[in-house]
């Protein structure tokens, strides 16, 4: 090892682990630089760091840094439907804040693009960066999240053909999603041209089946989880939403969907049950204000918090 390397590498201090290369020549240092799991301000950090670390040394006249970074495997869960109004959305979030409560790196796809509702759940709405032809995530609640409804004004409505469809979901997709090492994807409802995309491009570990318990929804939630077969992605599980209203005056238990209808359609079509959450104000309340029923301690948290353990039970046993 040189001198200048030496001292590039001294300068570096415990930088030094993702430079590799490093050069001094006529005044002019140069390297390499892993980025690979950091997103755009991240990597901005980074890079102003070792800047100011080597333009310290009194050879250094100018500093040049080449940014290279391994491409992310990331697992892709598909959350969906047969239908709109059974919640999914609702769930979708809160599975992925309970992910991250779990401690796992997670980010959440608005793919919802004609009736994107995240950015009101999630109670964040601010408009997303572009940073080198990348969308970079907001956060919110421990989340990366991106959403249609970031980038449109509030009651707009999208009127778009297909393949807009398909480009605005490879947007969001391909955003800077950093070290996250899942993505969980809020499907639009019914089986359309969204749905297709996702699977052929970016072929997701597993699909979850969101349904109320009572039979439209069941049929229609049937077609779903057919289309996903049929596409070769593993349904590797169904929520039933909305199970059992507990009034709250006099205690007593009412099923205005039905009950146990999501369970029993899992039995017959071998699909893991995760589990079902009752139809309860603090869910509904909670989303409206743009806080995560997920994000807090009371009962509704613990609800998603095992169904978030069941999920990643079922995607393991798929990935094995």
């Amino acid at each position: 090892m040189s001198e200048d390397t030496s001292k590039l590498l001294a300068a570096l201090g415990d930088l030094a682990g993702r430079a590799s290369a490093p050069r001094l020549r006529d005044g002019v240092a140069s390297l390499v630089l892993d980025v690979t799991g950091l997103d755009a301000t991240e990597r901005a950090g980074l890079e102003r760091r070792i800047r100011a670390a080597l333009v310290a040394i009194p050879e250094v006249a100018d500093v040049r840094i080449a940014m290279h970074a391994e491409k992310a495997q990331r697992t892709i869960i598909a959350i969906g439907s047969g239908k709109g109004g059974v919640g999914k959305s609702t769930v979708s979030a809160n599975i992925a804040v309970a992910l991250a409560r779990m401690g796992r790196k997670v980010g959440l796809v608005d793919a919802d693009i004609y009736g994107p509702s995240q950015p009101r759940i999630m109670g964040n709405s601010d408009r997303p960066e572009l940073v080198d032809r990348q969308i970079v995530p907001v956060r919110a609640f421990g989340v990366r999240m991106l959403s249609i409804g970031q980038l449109i004004e509030p009651g707009t409505a999208v009127a778009w053909r297909g393949p807009m469809t398909g480009s605005a979901l490879g947007q969001l997709m391909d955003g800077d999603w950093g070290d996250s090492e899942i993505l969980v994807v809020d499907l639009p409802p019914g089986t359309g041209d969204v749905q297709m995309t996702l699977m052929q491009k970016w072929k997701p570990a597993g699909a979850v089946i969101v349904s109320t318990p009572q039979d439209l929804a069941l049929i229609d939630a049937t077609r779903a989880i057919d289309l996903f077969r049929k596409m070769d992605v593993p349904v590797i599980g169904l929520i039933e939403n909305m199970a059992g209203y507990e009034c709250p005056h006099c205690g007593e238990l009412s099923d205005p969907f039905g009950t146990g209808g999501a369970e029993a359609a899992a039995r017959v079509m071998s699909i893991p049950f995760l589990g079902r959450i009752p139809l309860t104000l603090p869910i509904r309340t909670a989303s409206d204000a743009g806080i995560p029923p997920a994000a807090g301690d009371g009962e509704e948290a613990a609800i998603f918090l095992r169904l978030a353990e069941r999920l990643l039970e079922e995607v393991n046993l798929a990935a094995a």
